[in-house]
């Protein structure tokens, strides 16, 4: 068997730091315009792009990601089962909370920053229908083509009076290499992050007790039988049922 000099390569980034999230993952500044080139995921069923699903609206964890997507047992994805089926308007606003959203993610060189390498953009939704439909666009195609692709021009803007930022990209108009240097093209190809050595899942357990210390926050503190008041992402204040545990969560949807 011989030597892979890519894993080679991939181990040493490991060992360096290089490889890690603070490191690798880009994203583009407000009120700036920048220039990238997408590069597209090997080995990926032909998709240029990846996609992860996390659950962002429990405790103060910034997003959970969910094992079901890997067919691996989900205490999450149990807990909302259990809340659509009991049918209530109050376990289906619960549940609602806890449904995982999508991000994608693709590996991009940044203009003007070559010198940092392939990093990771992720993106949500809007922005992934939108490269999606350049790919589609008979003038642009296979954006992420290392001869003869397009880079694509990345702006973020906040309006006034908004929560979020929107993030808008087109295409410039005419095609480029990656790079005039053939050799560094073929080195960027080869040093594309292993998106699975930047997130892992947390076992059964972790995420049982994650999601029991949620549903029993603040119980300890209160004063009366007023219900918890819920707090999602963007923070509209719906209130929830708090339950002890998954269990009593479970047991008491089964005595309904």
């Amino acid at each position: 068997m011989g030597i892979d000099i890519n894993a080679i390569r991939k181990k040493l980034a490991q060992i360096s730091g290089k490889n890690n999230r603070t490191n690798v993952m880009w994203r583009p500044q407000e009120g700036e315009e920048t220039t990238i080139r997408i590069l597209a995921f090997p080995n990926n069923d032909g998709q240029p792009f990846k996609e992860l699903y996390f659950y962002y609206n429990i405790g103060n964890n910034p997003g959970l990601l969910a094992p079901y997507q890997y067919q691996k047992p989900d205490p999450i994805q149990e807990l909302i089962s259990k809340l659509r089926e009991d049918g209530s308007k109050e376990s289906y606003e619960m549940a609602k909370k806890l449904y995982p959203k999508m991000r994608c993610y693709a590996p991009v060189i940044v203009r003007g920053e070559e010198d940092k390498g392939v990093r990771i953009w992720a993106f949500g939704k809007t922005v992934y229908q939108s490269l999606l439909n350049i790919m589609l666009d008979e003038d642009y195609g296979d954006i992420t083509d290392p001869e003869e692709g397009f880079d694509i021009k990345v702006t973020c803007t906040k309006a006034p009076g908004r929560q979020w930022a929107t993030t808008e990209v087109r295409p410039r108009p005419r095609p480029t290499a990656l790079s005039k240097n053939s050799a560094k093209s073929k080195q960027w190809l080869n040093e594309i992050p292993d998106i699975s050595e930047l997130y892992s899942c947390k076992s059964y357990d972790e995420l049982s007790k994650i999601v029991n210390d949620w549903l029993n926050d603040g119980d300890e503190d209160a004063v009366d039988d007023t219900p918890s008041t819920g707090t999602s992402r963007g923070g509209d204040g719906t209130t929830s049922k708090s339950y002890k545990s998954l269990n009593d969560a479970f047991s008491e949807l089964e005595d309904l």
